[in-house]
């Protein structure tokens, strides 16, 4: 089976035991999945079925979007409701002085990893490191805040709902943390559903238990989507019948030969090759003024 299917995370489950599910479901050894959610994360998980699973590399649109809750006057290990309370504070904050400081928290700012985290220091996890007790110093890191609204704040209980648009590397209880603190308390973060991934939503997303009744019902491929929905930020490019075999064998095109001759195109410049029948073989990139093959998308059951 190749193609996507969008999973809409439960609470509890890593995504890589979604993975896990879903090889049974699809009977598909091969897929992946195109950021990890943690586990007490919900929403949008675009997983990668067969030779989809090539498409990894090349995703155009690695933004995400969230909506979170969180919780001010309270700090974690964790930076979420998960961890060890390790500090609190009787600061008080209204909705106004909250929202007053997310000014500061919008466009490309810098943000230090938590140290329960994926992110690696000497070639060492910092939740290996954590686990162990061990903290150490981490660079910040550049990120892009899109979008962050206040959606509602409780000020009795010093709790709200945040919606985040933001870029690839983003801890959002990173945030709630840096956002209580610039409030002059502490933050965490206490739910997190991820509403937007790699270009689709939770209107393209089934539960496990949709899959699994869908799969019962031997129409789980229907909710499977071509690959090519990844890349419908490229432009497309219909090449002929002895192009479409040309490209699909490996060989570049030449450009003047090309629907895309009279086109002022840079080297690096993308596209999703069609075949005359308009099936996707790849993506193709401009080099030299040839459309080199970047990716092949072979159909299933293809020789490639």
């Amino acid at each position: 089976m190749t193609g996507i299917l969008i999973m809409d995370k439960p609470a509890g489950f890593t995504s890589f035991d979604v993975v896990a599910v879903m090889r049974g479901v699809c009977r598909e050894r091969k897929i992946g999945h195109t950021g990890t959610l943690d586990p007490m994360a919900t929403g949008v998980l675009p997983l990668l079925l067969g030779t989809a699973t090539r498409a990894l590399p090349f995703l155009p649109d690695t933004d995400k979007e969230y909506e979170a809750g969180f919780r001010l006057g309270l700090a974690t290990d964790t930076q979420d409701s998960t961890g060890k309370t390790i500090a609190e504070s009787s600061v008080r904050a209204s909705r106004a002085q909250l929202e007053s400081v997310l000014p500061r928290f919008r466009g490309d700012i810098l943000q230090t990893p938590p140290m329960y985290s994926a992110v690696s220091v000497n070639s060492q996890r910092l939740y290996d490191l954590a686990r162990r007790g061990i903290e150490v110093e981490r660079k910040k890191r550049p990120i892009t805040i899109f979008r962050l609204e206040l959606l509602e704040f409780d000020e009795a209980t010093q709790s709200g709902r945040l919606s985040v648009s933001c870029s690839k590397g983003t801890y959002i209880r990173t945030l709630c943390a840096d956002i209580g603190e610039a409030l002059g308390t502490y933050g965490v973060m206490t739910s997190l559903r991820r509403t937007r991934a790699a270009g689709y939503s939770l209107s393209d997303a089934v539960t496990l238990e949709q899959a699994k009744a869908l799969a019962a019902e031997g129409r789980i491929a229907e909710r499977v989507l071509p690959v090519e929905s990844l890349f419908t930020s490229y432009p497309a490019v219909t090449v002929s019948a002895a192009q479409a075999v040309r490209f699909s064998n490996g060989g570049a095109l030449d450009l003047s030969r090309t629907s895309l001759r009279s086109a002022q195109l840079s080297d690096g410049s993308r596209f999703r090759v069609l075949s005359p029948e308009n099936v996707f073989l790849g993506l193709g990139e401009v080099r030299d003024k040839n459309l080199a093959v970047l990716r092949l998308f072979p159909r299933e059951g293809g020789t490639k």
